[in-house]
């Protein structure tokens, strides 16, 4: 085996957000700085704190499916995911069309790649209490109406059994689990198999959170999510960066990202939307949910060391900012120590202000969304900055998309338990 690290590019993506279940529909919304928060539909919010979020309740799976077999996704494979959405629970379901897409999008159907060896990641846990509470429910009620299928479909690693199931995949499989920093940390374990295992490709799915109302308050109890003033106009509820922030606000999302070694990619002419250089992680040691302005800059230096590339040579960060008043001091005093005066040469924007924060999903829709604007050469707005904090002085991308051309950014993700993530990422167009 060699001791060189292989190189590992991104093939194909695919993108499940209420903005958009295109890459195309995706980008255009972040660049008109739209949002998908509204008021919950997917469940009865009545008796909680908080009742906005960003829904995909109301998202039509069938017409999705349908829309795939259209697009290319050949009719075997359509009618194989058919059945297995038939039974799935719904966020298993987003997961299966997420999977299929990405595939489409690497042109992998009809391929020669030896399926025995590609590896399928799925990024998330606790992803399905929606569907556990109604069964729970259910189960109060009358014990033998519960799911039939609960025995199977109550664990998350379902999601790993219906995507490879979907798309025929023997290869390793894993669940990934690290709270917010889910994705990256999935994405970091598909790294190594292609690196280290031999792997020609893997994909990533980061899940879809199915919330349930208790969620919801939990969270609220907390202090974590934004519950007080902006019930009654939930478009202006997450901001980044603003002196009226806080908390986050939670939201459906998921993505899915297809990598390959270089040269398997290569080789078959495969499309290459850029080069992921690295994924460094690393902890707290502390399980308290408070964000680490330490456990930030190790993650951000560790990645820039494992790979090579200076401070100066980073162009812009998709930063975590989730719209807390904590959370957004926290990383761009982190930035502001590991970039020192190239901080101030830096675009840096929040995603999850128009998105929301879509919890174990949010790495791979986030970073799929940052290779995305790389490729156009222009950054989305962070909205909402009404009111900007002074401490945070750094270009931001407030309130309007921007051009600027990007060689190198970061994907920066971090976790509640003390999970710190960092993604390099280089453009391959340049």
């Amino acid at each position: 085996m060699s001791l060189v690290p292989k190189r590992v590019v991104v093939t194909g993506m695919a993108v499940n957000t209420p903005l958009s279940d295109s890459l195309t529909g995706y980008l255009d919304a972040l660049l008109a700085g739209q949002s998908a928060i509204s008021k919950w539909k997917s469940f009865d919010a009545s008796r909680i704190y908080s009742k906005i979020g960003g829904d995909l309740g109301d998202y039509n799976i069938k017409s999705r499916l349908a829309a795939l077999a259209d697009s290319g996704v050949p009719l075997d494979y359509i009618e194989r995911s058919r059945k297995i959405i038939a039974k799935a629970p719904w966020s298993v379901s987003l997961s299966v069309l997420l999977a299929l897409d990405a595939w489409r999008d690497a042109s992998l159907f009809g391929s020669d790649i030896d399926a025995d060896r590609v590896c399928a990641i799925v990024g998330g846990q606790n992803i399905q209490n929606r569907y556990r509470v109604a069964n729970q429910q259910t189960f109060e009620e009358e014990p033998d109406y519960i799911d039939a299928l609960y025995a199977i479909h109550s664990h998350d690693t379902t999601h790993i059994g219906c995507v490879s199931d979907a798309l025929r995949l023997r290869g390793s499989g894993m669940l990934v689990g690290a709270a917010c920093a889910t994705g990256a940390y999935a994405l970091r374990a598909a790294v190594d198999e292609i690196r280290w295992h031999d792997a020609p490709a893997a994909v990533v799915v980061g899940a879809v959170w199915d919330f349930a109302p208790m969620d919801m308050h939990a969270m609220a109890l907390i202090g974590a999510i934004s519950q007080d003033s902006f019930n009654d106009c939930p478009e202006k509820a997450s901001r980044p960066f603003d002196r009226r922030r806080e908390g986050f606000v939670p939201a459906h999302g998921g993505g899915a990202i297809v990598i390959e070694e270089a040269s398997h990619a290569e080789r078959r002419g495969a499309q290459i939307y850029a080069e992921v250089l690295g994924v460094e992680t690393c902890i707290d040691g502390s399980y308290l949910p408070t964000p680490s302005e330490e456990g930030e800059v190790r993650a951000m230096t560790r990645v820039l060391e494992a790979c090579g590339v200076s401070p100066s040579q980073i162009d812009y960060i998709n930063g975590h900012f989730t719209s807390t008043p904590l959370g957004d001091i926290a990383e761009i005093r982190a930035v502001k120590r590991v970039f020192a005066d190239h901080a101030n040469q830096l675009k840096l924007n929040a995603t999850k202000s128009m998105t929301g924060h879509t919890m174990s999903g949010s790495a791979i829709v986030e970073l799929i969304g940052a290779i995305l604007q790389m490729r156009a050469s222009r950054l989305h707005p962070t909205i909402n900055v009404d009111e900007p904090d002074s401490e945070i002085d750094l270009d931001v991308c407030a309130n309007s998309s921007v051009t600027w051309p990007v060689q190198h950014f970061l994907k920066n993700t971090f976790g509640f338990g003390g999970l710190n993530a960092s993604i390099l990422v280089r453009n391959t167009a340049v």
